[in-house]
């Protein structure tokens, strides 16, 4: 996908410049009607490289893009931004949960039966916050219980750091995604009212290209900040359940120690 994504950006950084290029061709065949065109193999890689492009997203939004201006440049690097994290974060917070009920049941039986070291062997093998909170508890139980609190809070308090990273990326693609966009609505309407001075005179098709750059980019950035604001608080009933279950479990495996010392 990140591959896909770098062709992409290639193709639409030249898609404006292939254009161009395309429109001076032109101009110069029909100054030369006599010169044979260039063969297939000489012709430029780069509109091969925008018809890859228009493969993969499509013609329609490829065209958005170009028509959106500079601003778009931005907003695209967001959005790559915020999926690589999305897609990180949906792994690593799955990775996380894990069965609260299930863990109980094989270590609280050890823990009734002073079985320490088979415990914290269950903690090794349990992935997630939850076991290793606990297992950095265990590790103190030749301490007694206060030291075992104690390092189950210091341990959950790194932890929470662990479950807290990637919504710096994610906020600030919610922040920033609908600001570039309305920067790209006030250079669209800069433009159009710059077309009208020059014009001398209010015609539709001069202001239509500014205000259409206003639209485009205002959309964009819209289109942008809503679906990783979904994805953002989904992200955080998750960690929330993951804190529950932090929680309940060190509160049951400190009760099981106190009742059985």
């Amino acid at each position: 996908m990140v591959t896909l994504i770098n062709v992409l950006i290639i193709s639409l950084s030249f898609a404006q410049s292939d254009v161009k290029e395309n429109t001076a061709a032109n101009v110069e065949q029909t100054e030369n009607p006599n010169e044979s065109p260039a063969p297939f193999d000489e012709a430029p890689k780069i509109g091969g490289l925008e018809m890859f492009a228009r493969k993969i997203v499509g013609s329609g939004l490829v065209d958005i893009f170009i028509q959106g201006g500079f601003v778009m440049w931005p907003i695209l690097l967001l959005v790559i931004w915020a999926l690589a994290t999305i897609i990180w974060k949906l792994v690593s917070l799955n990775y996380a949960k894990i069965n609260l009920a299930d863990f109980l049941d094989k270590i609280q039986p050890l823990l009734e039966e002073k079985r320490y070291e088979e415990a914290i062997e269950v903690c090794e093998n349990t992935r997630g916050p939850v076991a290793s909170i606990i297992h950095a508890g265990l590790l103190k139980t030749d301490k007694g219980v206060e030291a075992v609190e104690k390092s189950i809070e210091s341990a959950g308090v790194v932890e929470m750091a662990f479950l807290e990273k990637g919504f710096i990326p994610i906020s600030t693609t919610i922040n920033l995604a609908p600001m570039f966009g309305f920067f790209g609505t006030v250079v669209g309407m800069i433009g159009a009212f710059d077309a009208i001075s020059k014009a001398g005179e209010v015609e539709p098709t001069i202001v239509a290209s500014g205000i259409k750059v206003a639209l485009i980019t205002t959309a964009a950035g819209l289109a942008v900040a809503i679906p990783v604001q979904f994805f953002n608080n989904i992200f955080l009933s998750m960690v929330d359940g993951i804190v529950i279950d932090m929680q309940r479990g060190s509160e049951k495996v400190v009760e099981t120690l106190v009742e059985n010392k």
